[in-house]
């Protein structure tokens, strides 16, 4: 018998899967029947050193350019110079419902190289239907709750910039994430997501590594890949994943959990 979403996937029409284009450190990803037309993602947004939560930003972002490898429809590879001597190439690929994201970062210096993390920004106006006042309402973190929506989260607002909240990881260093409002409550997975404006689909992203999940403040969610430095000649792979899917949380976590078998496994609401 066939699946729930396999029924949505091909009501919608989705037999060529997902497209993607990479255009002045803007991701777009687009297909047929994705609320709102398309996801652009600010890919990468910045790369960041350590010491951050409580430091000017512009201090905190460390210079880097992006340069397009090489792109087709469906498989893009960047590669970004980070100063001073850090290369980050990535490899992105369109799926039939997910782009999958692998990393590479090495240090071609001599010195240890202070990038700790990296911010791709992901814009869910389009796809949730609302706006800065109320996005939140339509995001969510998987907690001890099992998924909860931001707005049931606890929330602070005192932090060196507002607005926003940002969830941090266990085992991650609160002197080393965004400088927005830090929400007590912690993330038991990497998954940070939202609603379509009709309520029947649901974006997702996650990586495997992660400094932090972030409620922005262009209308946007992060999941803050962590790079956490690196040594004279060191490589590390970071992998990661957006979905696009029915909105069925558990059928997301199964995908997750498939697609990063160490994650630890988040309750079912």
């Amino acid at each position: 018998m066939a699946t729930l979403q396999a029924i949505l996937l091909a009501f919608v029409g989705l037999g060529d899967g997902m497209t993607i284009a990479w255009d002045k450190d803007y991701l777009t990803v687009a297909a047929d029947g994705l609320p709102g037309g398309d996801v652009r993602i600010h890919y990468l947004e910045a790369y960041l050193r350590s010491g951050t939560t409580d430091r000017d930003w512009r201090i905190s972002m460390i210079p880097h350019r992006t340069q397009k490898v090489s792109a087709t429809s469906n498989r893009i590879e960047l590669r970004c110079r980070v100063q001073p001597s850090v290369v980050v190439d990535h490899v992105i690929e369109a799926g039939k419902d997910d782009v999958t994201f692998t990393i590479t970062a090495k240090n071609t210096g001599k010195e240890f190289a202070d990038v700790q993390w990296a911010q791709p920004c992901m814009r869910v106006d389009k796809f949730t239907g609302m706006t800065q006042d109320d996005y939140f309402r339509r995001s969510f973190i998987f907690t001890a709750k099992g998924c909860t929506l931001l707005h049931e989260t606890e929330r602070t607002d005192k932090a060196l910039y507002t607005p926003g909240q940002v969830y941090v990881p266990a085992g991650i260093s609160l002197a080393d994430v965004n400088p927005r409002p830090l929400s007590p409550e912690k993330p038991v997975n990497n998954l940070i997501g939202c609603y379509s404006k009709n309520g029947q689909w649901i974006l997702a992203t996650a990586f495997d590594q992660t400094q932090e999940l972030f409620q922005g403040v262009a209308v946007c969610l992060h999941a803050d890949f962590r790079i956490g430095g690196l040594k004279p000649a060191e490589t590390k792979v970071i992998r990661g994943k957006l979905y696009w899917m029915p909105a069925d949380i558990p059928a997301l976590l199964r995908r997750y959990e498939k697609d990063f078998p160490t994650a630890k496994a988040a309750k079912t609401p």
